[in-house]
């Protein structure tokens, strides 16, 4: 899928999560909620740091290009590394390391251990980041017209406006981890979840996306997982702007009212 499909999909999914965290009667105070969202937005478009024509190879620079880069000649080193007899011959790495659920699952807990960890600080840039992320995604079209360093300005500016509201008591700060010390430490999940979200979403186009890497399936260890084909789509097809992002829109609104217990 595109930018904006992944940004919409990764929204709506920590929506749901809200709805079924009041349903479970555990409701997210509405600063994690709105946080939560545009983390998971943000995070949605992460997976394809190993794309130097993504959404976010563009977002930060030249930071984000070499990072890029770099991420690119290390997935492909992965892929050749692990891969079995029956994975196919590549040239580069789209589509392999970032595009896992054991890289989900390490980047979101490299997060909640440097948000638990390294104060305010640590906070407001994984904040930025994904503001940044979620800006470039949800307004894609204002971000393509804007400078970068206005969208780097707003999404600086609503890190520190939304850090500090996350401060004050019942807030969010300790939401679902209560412990001392451990305040932030939630803010790995929606990044975990906004990486699932992409996996699954480019698991439904033509070319399926190697989710369980690296739990091999038959003869494969990076195995395109999907739908049957018939089902499948291609990325930026009307399937995805007429159906996908109009569904991903509803489904959040949902969420949403679900998660504010007004539904």
């Amino acid at each position: 899928m595109m930018g904006p499909a992944h940004s919409l999909s990764g929204a709506a999914a920590w929506l749901g999560v809200g709805a079924a965290a009041a349903a479970a009667d555990h409701p997210m105070p509405w600063p994690v909620l709105v946080v939560g969202a545009l983390i998971c937005s943000g995070a949605a478009l992460a997976p394809d740091l190993d794309h130097k024509s993504a959404t976010i190879s563009r977002a930060f620079g030249p930071v984000s290009r070499l990072l890029c880069e770099i991420i690119d000649k290390l997935s492909f080193a992965v892929y050749k590394a692990t891969k079995k007899q029956g994975d196919p011959r590549r040239t580069g790495g789209h589509r392999t390391l970032t595009h896992t659920w054991l890289w989900a699952v390490l980047i979101g807990t490299g997060t909640s251990v440097l948000a638990m960890s390294g104060g305010r600080w640590a906070v407001l840039g994984i904040l930025f980041v994904h503001m940044v992320l979620a800006v470039e995604g949800l307004l894609w079209r204002a971000a393509r017209v804007s400078s970068d360093v206005l969208v780097w300005l707003l999404g600086a500016t609503s890190a520190w406006i939304l850090a500090g509201v996350l401060n004050k008591p019942g807030n969010g700060s300790d939401w679902l981890f209560s412990a001392p010390g451990q305040e932030y430490l939630w803010l790995g999940l929606p990044i975990v979840l906004g990486a699932l979200v992409h996996c699954v979403g480019d698991a439904l186009t033509v070319s399926g996306c190697p989710i369980l890497w690296p739990i091999p399936v038959g003869r494969k260890r990076w195995y395109p997982l999907g739908p049957p084909k018939p089902m499948r789509f291609r990325a930026g097809s009307w399937v995805e702007l007429k159906v996908l992002m109009p569904a991903f829109m509803l489904l959040g609104g949902l969420g949403c009212l679900g998660a504010l217990g007004l539904i």
